[in-house]
């Protein structure tokens, strides 16, 4: 067995607490529950998320385009996630997806923080990549 020479990565506790916070934002996002998706993201400024069109700078457009999107994002499967925590306080989420009916494999990336309200999206983006890629 080797040590891991990084000792604050991949705290399991942290791995586990944020792989619970990914898990309920796929259910809000399939089930297209907004107060949940607004929960889930940090309400500030700084928040960032770039989608497949837009590019969407603070929690207000982040909001603003989750209610103007009518019907939701469409429905997808997970093909793989994986988690990486980087301390107690900061973790990754990044995973492959595939749109159901569709071809093309999507991507997301989030990065989650701790704060007194619990774990947040500060940073997240979703592309779909080209064909034949």
């Amino acid at each position: 067995m080797t040590l891991n020479p990084f000792p604050s990565l991949n705290d399991p506790q942290v791995l586990a607490d944020v792989t619970a916070m990914s898990d309920r934002y796929e259910k809000a996002l399939g089930e297209n529950i907004l107060h949940e998706l607004d929960a889930l993201f940090y309400d500030g400024a700084e928040t960032v998320r770039y989608g497949v069109g837009e590019n969407l700078y603070g929690f207000e457009e982040i909001q603003a385009f989750r209610r103007a999107r009518t019907g939701g994002s469409p429905p997808r499967e997970v093909l793989r996630r994986v988690v990486t925590a980087v301390g107690q306080d900061v973790a990754t989420v990044d995973l492959e997806f595939r749109r159901i009916g569709a071809e093309k494999i999507g991507r997301q990336s989030q990065t989650w923080f701790r704060t007194p309200d619990g774990w947040k999206i500060i940073a997240a983006h979703v592309s779909l990549m080209g064909a034949g890629s």
